[in-house]
């Protein structure tokens, strides 16, 4: 999925639930579209996906293959650089070879453009996915998964980001929305009609302009809560723990693109963007919020947490965690007064949580509450010892993707349950 709408126009309309704002579809924004409508002589439009920024999602069934498709529909004369990226990493080099995450990556199935009343939109069909992770577990009352799935689904989210380094591509949006549970092959089996009786027939909201104005021009009628084709996070068996990664809309290659931002959601973002600004972002800045998305994945809490935090309330929670920060970099920290003596102790007794405390919280104690398998000590300090090495707080000291996939938690713990999944 697109990562969460941040643009805010003046309210025109009665704002929906679970609906994109009518007030993106202007010049320039979302393209409208209908269930039942057909793009491209070929795809016919079955229910919607999801929506973002810069795009709405919508499930087709592809006329010609008899297969269901997703569909992202840029908003008008954006330029998809996505697809450039899948494209390149579609393409196979002898180097590839023992690099399992290439499996991992969507293939772009078909490019087109929709001229429509809000411009011209570029149109990437790719696999549809089931749900995303972030979607499973908000929909879970536990918001867990059992502990073999998490393993499994840790292992491949590493394997995918070991391809992608491997090809010179950073990511720099991973995070647990853009991990998608794979859709089981038997859904082409479902016809339209049948799809409806499994999952429930589209749910479609009239827009409704504020002060009885009509619609603008270029506005639907109709807005479409998007379909659920998954389930709550603990129900997800073993052999569904199938992922793929999606949304590489913020990915880029640092041999070509110098990157001094990241728009990573706050509680993700590396360290180096309040430190470093005038140093480009790189491999390392994936690192980091990998760890803190595989935290989520084996957890039920973040392993940093804030509520549209600011860059001291971060580093706060950073310095909690991790211990004093790097001293130029504390040194340059001028609100670390606020919480914080000079040897980095909090200056309230209890406060703060570190690490270990943080894995108990976020993780064994949901476990045990929930009556589910938590974690042993071995695997315990063999997770955190990988985890401390990919949360070093200077860039060049964390741990390359190359020795993670070596590390002893993925080759004693995740890996062979991994292998159970393919089997």
């Amino acid at each position: 999925m697109d990562s969460i709408d941040k643009t805010y126009a003046p309210v025109e309309y009665m704002p929906l639930e679970d609906i994109e704002r009518p007030e993106r579809y202007r010049p320039g924004g979302y393209h409208p579209i209908a269930i039942g409508d057909r793009l491209s002589d070929r795809y016919d439009v079955v229910h919607k996906l999801g929506f973002g920024t810069y795009s709405t999602t919508w499930l087709a069934r592809d006329s010609n293959t008899k297969k269901y498709v997703a569909i992202k529909i840029a908003i008008a004369e954006a330029n998809i650089l996505e697809s450039k990226i899948l494209n390149s990493l579609a393409l196979s080099e002898p180097s590839d070879e023992g690099y399992p995450g290439k499996a991992l990556i969507p293939r772009v199935l078909d490019i087109f453009s929709l001229d429509g009343p809000n411009g011209r939109h570029t149109c990437l069909v790719t696999e549809p996915g089931m749900m995303a992770l972030a979607e499973a577990r908000d929909a879970s009352y536990t918001r867990l998964f059992k502990l073999p799935v998490a393993k499994a689904i840790a292992a491949q989210v590493i394997q995918a980001v070991a391809f992608l380094h491997h090809r010179g591509v950073v990511h720099a949006d991973l995070h647990s929305g853009n991990l998608m549970l794979r859709l089981p092959n038997s859904i082409d089996e479902l016809f339209p009609g049948e799809l409806y009786e499994k999952y429930g027939q589209p749910n479609v909201e009239q827009f409704v302009r504020l002060y009885g104005k009509p619609l603008s021009g270029g506005v639907p009628t109709h807005g479409v809560v998007p379909i659920s084709l998954g389930k709550e996070s603990e129900l997800v068996p073993l052999s569904e723990a199938k992922i793929f990664v999606t949304d590489f809309g913020e990915s880029f290659l640092p041999s070509i693109t110098q990157r001094h931002h990241s728009n990573t959601p706050g509680i993700l973002a590396p360290p180096e963007t309040y430190f470093m600004p005038h140093e480009p972002l790189s491999f390392p800045s994936d690192i980091w919020t990998l760890a803190c998305t595989l935290w989520e994945i084996i957890g039920q809490r973040p392993l940093f947490e804030g509520f549209n935090p600011s860059s001291d309330w971060m580093i706060k929670e950073h310095v909690d965690a991790l211990g004093k920060l790097p001293c130029d970099w504390w040194q340059k920290w001028d609100a670390r007064q606020r919480w914080f003596t000079e040897e980095a102790k909090r200056t309230y007794e209890g406060a703060g949580r570190q690490l270990a405390n943080r894995f108990v919280d976020s993780i064994q104690e949901p476990r045990r509450e929930s009556t589910m398998e938590d974690i042993g000590e071995a695997e315990k300090s063999a997770l955190l010892a990988m985890l401390r090495g990919m949360l070093a707080f200077k860039p060049n000291e964390r741990l390359p993707v190359t020795e993670i996939i070596e590390s002893q938690w993925m080759l004693r713990w995740a890996l062979p349950v991994l292998e159970k999944v393919a089997a």
